[in-house]
């Protein structure tokens, strides 16, 4: 963690955590002084001295209640600054990954990592770090305090603590393995409420209320059941910790009896016994030392595994990296050259030496039948993907050599599946980069173009009415109207239309294809579509089947020169539609 998660601020606390945990332990170190004194003292009947060394035993104990509570602070402080930074470590990596990148771990791992990992990491530091200081200088220096006495009681100790560091060890040998699988199991569950959450409209509609509860019942069952073999194998310990604590006390006076009977004068019985009270303080706080060690080896193993999972994410390099570009010599031209692509794992291609060329300005439509490739082609313009072979131009410059933020602010892209925030409308339309720079009118504008000024203007709040998460309070028409503003409103130079009208009746989408025509006039548009209607009037339409090209031309010339793309049109248009 170090350098990494702890910045200097972190550093310094740290060090301040260290004077106060020491200053505390010297307090509770001289607290048994205090008692040997006080003891001595009230067998001499000497109560003055009495008083005032438990004045002084009063004050170490306040004193070291007050520093623990300090120290406590400023390592919680520590531990809530490493949980910051790690989360937004995390972030700031996910940010640059590529799709790829994101299938590979999933998001409801990801969300795990920088939610219930980091709150391990955080938990082990902030009791962690403190019983880490406390604990060794405590041991150390309570068994110096008791070096040299009573061999009787030495071993009589050394053999206690043996017992217990024996069953610790032991206990924690079994239950690790169990400790190491809760984050996994965790991220089922997790994956199985999303899923269920996502999915609850097709869940009812289906029935499969039941089968979903089982899935996700059994993914419940699995954690719990782990969890349960964990503290199983560690419930024993505490308890016997405790047990033995009596027990070392009960033993060194019991021993300390025969020592006592043993003496030969009164002075030497009552040096025993005070001696005897000092041991048995100190042989505790050794113990407890042991405890502290015990707590924490028993989070340390989902302490390391949360740690590994979280710079899993953190070192894991974009297979999309930054060019160096910023731009090209052709303003709006879009150009495949060669282009073969397979998506990871798949071992067929997508795309088939794929080339065509997009002027600047033209309107240019892609169509096929389902898994032929359309949307791929819009994902590697966009580069969410790299290209296996040949090559991806936009303005001229193959999309590599750009620098991610420069490619992506010259493209006004629209998912196939609407993607829509939680925010206003105004934030959903007026959203990414130079949104400080668009006045309402823009997103009135934006709004208008996509057909959607008439719905936002009838909302309770206009621009201000709140958007739920996914959308989930609009239609999908009106999803999709929202999300093709926010492309408008950015007046990129290429717009990327993948499918964006599906949820659109006829009359909305003949509206919407006007109003992006008359308003985007010098703008390449490149739309992905299934209806012939959409893209019937645009300057060149290209035809994929199989991941290749089997047709370029008009909606007239490809009428007669493309027999898919006739297939396609005679089953979504009558025949004065095809004219």
């Amino acid at each position: 963690m170090r350098g990494r998660f702890f910045t200097r601020r972190e550093y310094i606390l740290a060090a301040l955590a260290v004077i106060l945990v020491i200053c505390q332990v010297y307090l509770d170190i001289s607290i048994p002084d205090y008692m040997s004194r006080i003891t001595d003292a009230y067998l001499l009947e000497d109560h003055n001295t009495v008083v005032r060394y438990g004045i002084d035993m009063v004050v170490c104990a306040f004193g070291s209640l007050i520093l623990s509570i300090l120290a406590g602070f400023i390592v919680s402080r520590i531990a809530a600054a490493v949980g910051r930074n790690m989360r937004k470590a995390q972030f700031e990596r996910v940010q640059k990954f590529s799709t790829e990148n994101i299938s590979r771990f999933s998001a409801a791992s990801l969300i795990t990592r920088t939610t219930n990992d980091v709150t391990q990491i955080q938990n082990f530091v902030a009791r962690g770090l403190q019983i880490v200081i406390k604990a060794p200088i405590m041991a150390v220096w309570a068994t110096s305090k008791i070096y040299g006495t009573s061999m009787e009681w030495t071993a009589f100790t050394i053999g206690c603590l043996v017992m217990l560091v024996a069953v610790m060890f032991i206990s924690l040998y079994l239950a690790i393995p169990r400790f190491k699988r809760i984050q996994w199991l965790t991220d089922v569950v997790n994956r199985s409420t999303r899923e269920n959450l996502d999915g609850l409209r097709v869940i009812r509609a289906y029935n499969a209320a039941d089968y979903q509860g089982a899935k996700f019942e059994k993914a419940n069952c699995d954690l719990l059941n782990n969890n349960i073999s964990a503290i199983k194998f560690m419930a024993p310990v505490f308890p016997f910790a405790h047990s033995m604590m009596n027990f070392i006390t009960l033993g060194i006076y019991w021993i300390g009896a025969g020592l006592v009977v043993a003496a030969n004068t009164t002075v030497e019985q009552k040096l025993l016994f005070s001696d005897m009270i000092v041991f048995s303080s100190y042989a505790t706080m050794v113990l407890t030392a042991v405890m502290m060690f015990f707590g924490i080896f028993r989070m340390l193993p989902r302490a390391m595994v949360g740690y590994r999972r979280i710079t899993e994410v953190i070192n894991s390099e974009p297979t999309i990296t930054d060019g160096e570009g910023t731009g090209g010599t052709e303003k709006g031209t879009i150009e495949f050259r060669n282009v073969t692509f397979s998506y990871p794992g798949s071992g067929k291609s997508t795309l088939e030496d794929v080339s065509f060329k997009v002027e600047a300005g033209k309107t240019v439509a892609v169509i096929g039948p389902t898994g032929s490739g359309k949307s791929t082609i819009v994902n590697l313009i966009s580069r969410l993907y790299d290209v296996g072979e040949g090559q991806v131009l936009v303005d001229g410059k193959d999309v590599r050599e750009y620098d991610l933020e420069s490619l992506r602010i010259r493209l006004g892209y629209v998912p196939q599946s609407a993607v829509i925030f939680s925010g206003s409308v105004r934030m959903n339309v007026n959203y990414g980069f130079g949104s400080e720079g668009r006045t309402d009118d823009d997103v009135w504008r934006a709004l208008h173009i996509a057909q959607a000024e008439e719905f936002v203007r009838a909302l309770p709040e206009g621009l201000e009415s709140h958007i739920s998460q996914h959308g989930r309070n609009l239609s999908g028409g009106q999803k999709q109207r929202i999300s093709i503003a926010r492309a408008v409103c950015r007046s990129p130079e290429i717009y990327l239309l993948d499918d964006t009208f599906s949820a659109l009746d006829y009359k909305t989408d003949k509206e919407l294809r006007r109003a992006l025509r008359e308003e985007t006039a010098g703008s390449t548009v490149f739309i992905v579509a299934q209806r012939i209607g959409t893209i019937k009037d645009a300057d060149e339409i290209i035809v994929l089947d199989g991941g290749r090209v089997v047709g370029r031309g008009t909606h007239s010339e490809l009428m007669g020169s493309c027999p898919l793309y006739a297939d396609i049109a005679k089953s979504q248009l009558t025949q004065e539609e095809l004219q």
